[in-house]
């Protein structure tokens, strides 16, 4: 994989708004995907993850599912850590889709202590979903209004206190 390749599949996501109108624009997409994986060395984690991202995009979570983790067994992190953190978000985004968002929550909440980068709000608010989807939606709300609150203008300590009060009462602002 080099530079070229990496530059290629961008511009087939740039495009893939534009192609994906009906199933068999869907299909088309997949197989050009396909065939830019096909020029990937043998066991490279990029192509199982490049190919869950266009199972997952076109509405085949339950595709997704299993080449996300052979994305991962395959040391997407050690290639690209920040892939790695994306395949994470959007595979428990498709276990949720395929009622298995309790494995999705252990996921991302891992997650939560990775080191903190661009994914940190993806991680919260797909983190969010899987737990409304377990019906905790308290700490869903939690999560997601915590994620909200240091984009605030104002009220930052206010909003973030009352996000973290919603899971626990009673507890004062910066204890």
């Amino acid at each position: 994989m080099n530079q070229d390749w990496e530059d290629r599949v961008a511009a087939l996501w740039d495009r893939f708004d534009d192609h994906a109108e009906t199933e068999e624009d869907e299909a088309r997409f997949r197989a050009d995907v396909d065939a830019l994986v096909a020029e990937l060395p043998e066991g490279s984690p990029h192509g199982p993850f490049e190919q869950a991202c266009a199972w997952d995009s076109t509405g085949h979570s339950d595709k997704a599912v299993p080449l996300y983790r052979e994305a991962l067994e395959l040391g997407l992190a050690d290639v690209s850590p920040y892939k790695a953190r994306q395949a994470k978000i959007q595979l428990a985004s498709s276990l949720r889709n395929i009622g298995q968002a309790a494995e999705g929550v252990k996921l991302l909440e891992a997650e939560l202590d990775a080191p903190s980068d661009e994914l940190d709000d993806p991680v919260r608010f797909f983190l969010a979903l899987c737990l409304s989807s377990l019906g905790r939606d308290r700490e869903a709300l939690s999560l997601a209004l915590g994620a909200l609150a240091p984009h605030m203008a104002r009220y930052q300590r206010s909003a973030a206190y009352y996000a973290q009060a919603l899971v626990k009462p009673g507890e004062q602002p910066g204890a």
